[in-house]
């Protein structure tokens, strides 16, 4: 493969500057709605999105870096993850013309959204033992089942959904995916009683006898996995430049902090003992964005197999470095990086989600035990 991945061209550079100003405009007490509006009248939430439809005509290199650079000012949208990434991915490979024209436009400018459901509570995300199923009626499909942690249901106007239909010529299930409309008959919500204390909120669906025109499928009935995992490689990646964006906005708030804070003779940043920690959280930081940046290279150029590993590595490696760095910022800040002031305390839970969602580093690890290194399954 190419290192083409790690040239960042005059447009990617000139974008990165412009949604960091945008970013810095709104900072960490930004207001979700008003930057979503404006992000999306900049262009900046579709630009992934095909350009006849009113996106940008990039890929997921340049969504992801507007993540990222949104994160690093303090301010990430966690619904980018999801609405242009996810199901504007999806959509725009395998919607058909009906389904492009009605969404696309909409996902691109921000003024439409549209949440995902995959996880249920005794399957997680595991695809083959989802239990949410759909059945045809007529002409028209009827979906039942249960789904939990669904970020922004509530805002969404609508949630593609994992469901699971019969194969009539084997009798197995396989996974396919619908466009539900939010207000659905049937289509029940409820709130998530969290600790986590983030501007989006998560849901658990019940979905009970929830009746849907024919042309609420999205692609192929027969190409279920191929499609979903056209969804989940790009939702690794955003994740990924997600948890950059906020191990890089602690470790700034930790570097400004050490190298003006003066207990001594010198600022605390001139000793060791707090300098190298935070050297060490920005190399694991950029060493993340590189894997970063290939998963998106190769989405973008279509090797959907070499984007599932390395997906799946900038995930992990982005957790891992993002997790160190909000633990290191707020030791170096001391009683300080506890405060609502300095805004860390509240990164230390946060951090954790990229650990654990949208699946496990410990997932991540049988996958590269199995896929990568052609280890023997456990289960």
């Amino acid at each position: 493969m190419s290192g083409s991945f790690l040239i960042e061209t005059e447009e990617r550079t000139a974008l990165r500057a412009a949604v960091a100003a945008l970013g810095r405009r709104h900072g960490r007490g930004y207001d979700r709605e008003s930057l979503w509006r404006e992000a999306g009248k900049l262009g900046y939430l579709g630009v992934n999105l095909p350009e006849e439809y009113g996106g940008g005509g990039g890929g997921i290199t340049e969504l992801s870096l507007v993540l990222e650079e949104l994160g690093s000012a303090g301010c990430p949208l966690l619904l980018m993850i999801v609405s242009p990434a996810i199901c504007g991915t999806v959509i725009a490979r395998f919607g058909t013309d009906e389904q492009k024209r009605q969404w696309l436009p909409g996902l691109s400018d921000g003024s439409l959204t549209m949440a995902f459901g995959i996880t249920e509570p005794d399957a997680g995300s595991n695809s083959h033992r989802l239990t949410t199923t759909a059945r045809k009626d007529g002409g028209d499909w009827v979906l039942n089942g249960r789904k939990v942690f669904v970020s922004g249901v509530d805002i969404a106007d609508a949630t593609l959904i994992v469901g699971r239909t019969e194969d009539a010529r084997t009798g197995r299930l396989k996974p396919c995916l619908f466009i539900v409309p939010r207000d659905a008959a049937g289509f029940h919500r409820s709130p998530i009683d969290m600790e986590l204390h983030a501007v989006e909120k998560q849901f658990e669906l019940v979905i009970d006898d929830v009746r849907l025109p024919a042309d609420a499928l999205v692609g192929d009935e027969d190409a279920g996995l191929l499609q979903l995992f056209a969804g989940l490689n790009p939702e690794r990646v955003m994740t990924a430049a997600f948890a950059l964006g906020m191990g890089r906005y602690a470790l700034d708030r930790a570097v400004e902090y050490a190298k003006t804070r003066q207990v001594w003779k010198e600022p605390i940043g001139a000793h060791q003992a707090i300098a190298h920690p935070l050297a060490q959280a920005h190399i694991e930081l950029e060493l993340a964005a590189l894997m970063t940046r290939k998963a998106a290279y190769l989405l973008d150029a279509g090797d959907d197999t070499g984007a599932g590993e390395a997906a799946n590595m900038a995930k992990y490696a982005a957790a891992e470095a993002c997790v160190h760095a909000v633990d290191q910022a707020v030791h170096t800040l001391g009683g300080n990086g506890l405060t609502r002031e300095y805004g860390l305390a509240s990164l230390v839970t946060a951090a954790r989600v990229a650990r654990i969602a949208p699946v496990s580093r410990e997932m991540i690890l049988n996958y590269v035990s199995h896929q990568s290194l052609g280890l023997p399954k456990s289960y």
